[in-house]
């Protein structure tokens, strides 16, 4: 409801600017926040080790801004933490945070899904 209200407002030449409200938009559970593909890049990143946000950023083609933004919803679901060291913010995953995504993960893949995966196979292998 609140993004609809925003997007109202956008009408004319801001509207450009629907995009970034939408994907800037408050995300607080872990499924949705790790569902957005350049914050699953992220969480990869900050499982292998932590970093700043100016490192997390040479991997993307994204302004540094937009990459704190997403360090931003991944906080707030829980999934990533800061630690400020100096002028700089250290970042890296929250192991309990990964471990309530996995369940949510868990609860979503159901037997069903199994089964809809198995068939797929088959019929990719007989056409």
């Amino acid at each position: 409801m609140a993004i609809r209200r925003t997007l109202t407002r956008l009408s004319g030449p801001a509207c450009a600017d629907a995009l970034a409200v939408t994907n800037v938009s408050k995300v607080t559970d872990a499924f949705s926040a790790a569902a957005e593909p350049s914050r699953r890049r992220i969480l990869q990143l900050l499982a292998s080790q932590p970093r700043t946000v100016t490192e997390i950023a040479g991997q993307f083609t994204v302004t540094r801004s937009a990459i704190s933004q997403h360090l931003l919803v991944l906080a707030d679901a829980g999934l990533v933490e800061a630690e400020k060291v100096g002028r700089e913010r250290i970042y890296r995953v929250v192991p309990s945070g990964l471990q309530k995504l996995q369940a949510e993960i868990d609860r979503f893949w159901t037997n069903e899904l199994d089964v809809l995966v198995a068939d797929a196979h088959r019929l990719r292998r007989d056409p």
